[in-house]
């Protein structure tokens, strides 16, 4: 067997994968997955405790299953106002063109960090995994998750942030290579050029720290998962092969941008939010970036953009949309996601990853 119980039984899910957690898919694709034996995730971020509490209580309607609740724990920067009106006036030939008004005000959601309003949450909700991007809350908000009984996963894009994740007590590392879609977990390092890929960075994480190892990033199909497993992982956690699912509920054009999306079509960029993720290259990502040091500190860099993705957006465009990607999404497929649940771990299992449970 090229897999482990390790992840199964820390967990106590019938199947290795888990959901990534992904601003805007909300708890539908979460409870589908969950419902299906894999590990479902709602990304909180951009939500509201009242909208978490929402999210979670269709969640239980739907199952009794285990599932992850997903928060940013990145340490805000100082706002800078000057580089924000400079960033505007950089983007003021787009608004130009869809006649909007710079003067006017922008409503953006949530992108506060973890902090006691969110704990207060999962103190009352107690989901099975709380995992966390950029590192890891101060400790007094960690030992209050740990109290509510849940288990504390977070990303590393590095060996050494890995390290420092084991260190503190992490019951899994979530080993986040270059190829994944969405933001960097970066927590210790800057260099987005050193970043490292998955099929690199899984076996040295999983020879460096002591808990189970997930691997994430470009694992679409059975391959992937076979390949993880053989590497060291427990488990694997997949992201953009799930955007494809009806559950997701993405927008049009973004469906139609994954559609269409060929291995070489996703870059770094930061100039979505001010941090680097990797998504499908857009009209915005070519024209500013895909990385531009004007941009203001995360997540300010996202406020001048909005209007300029909801004018897009309602011409059918995702010309100023993140959309976040891998680099498999040519290897997704268009079924439910418990389907695509099911079908991933029982073709890995044929195909030689082989079942923690089964003969």
């Amino acid at each position: 067997m090229l897999s482990n119980k390790r992840f199964l039984d820390l967990v106590g899910v019938e199947i290795p994968i888990i959901q990534a957690p992904m601003v805007g898919p909300r708890g539908h694709l979460t409870a589908s997955v969950s419902a299906a034996g894999g590990l479902g995730s709602l990304a909180c971020p951009a939500l509201t405790p009242d909208q978490v509490l929402a999210e979670v209580a269709a969640i239980r309607q739907r199952t009794d299953k285990p599932f992850n609740l997903n928060f940013f724990c990145h340490v805000p920067e100082a706002p800078d106002a000057a580089r924000e009106r400079a960033w505007k006036q950089r983007l003021g030939s787009y608004y130009r063109e869809f006649g909007l008004d710079p003067s006017a005000p922008i409503s953006m959601a949530n992108r506060e960090p973890f902090g006691d309003a969110m704990c207060a949450v999962v103190e009352k909700l107690r989901p099975r995994v709380v995992s966390f991007h950029f590192g890891l809350p101060d400790e007094r908000l960690l030992k209050r998750v740990r109290n509510a009984g849940c288990l504390v996963f977070s990303s590393a894009t590095t060996v050494a942030e890995a390290r420092w994740l084991d260190e503190r007590g992490v019951d899994a590392v979530i080993a986040q290579g270059a190829e994944a879609g969405g933001h960097r977990g970066m927590f210790l390092v800057r260099s987005v050029a050193s970043q490292v890929g998955t099929f690199a960075l899984v076996p040295q994480v999983a020879d460096a720290v002591r808990v189970p190892v997930i691997a994430a990033g470009a694992v679409a199909d059975a391959r992937g998962l076979v390949a993880a497993f053989a590497l060291g992982a427990s488990a694997v956690q997949i992201g953009t092969a799930y955007l494809l699912c009806p559950e997701a509920g993405i927008s049009t054009p973004y469906l139609a941008a994954l559609r269409a999306a060929r291995d070489e079509d996703t870059a770094m960029t930061n100039v979505f939010t001010g941090k680097p993720a990797r998504g499908l290259m857009n009209r915005a990502m070519r024209e500013l970036g895909p990385m531009n040091q004007e941009v203001p500190v995360f997540p300010t860099a996202a406020v001048a953009l909005q209007p300029l993705r909801t004018a897009a957006e309602a011409h059918g465009s995702g010309d100023f949309s993140p959309l976040w990607s891998g680099q498999a999404a040519r290897l997704a497929r268009e079924v439910g996601a418990a389907d695509l649940t099911r079908q991933l771990w029982s073709e890995a299992r044929q195909a030689g990853a082989g079942s923690p449970t089964a003969p």
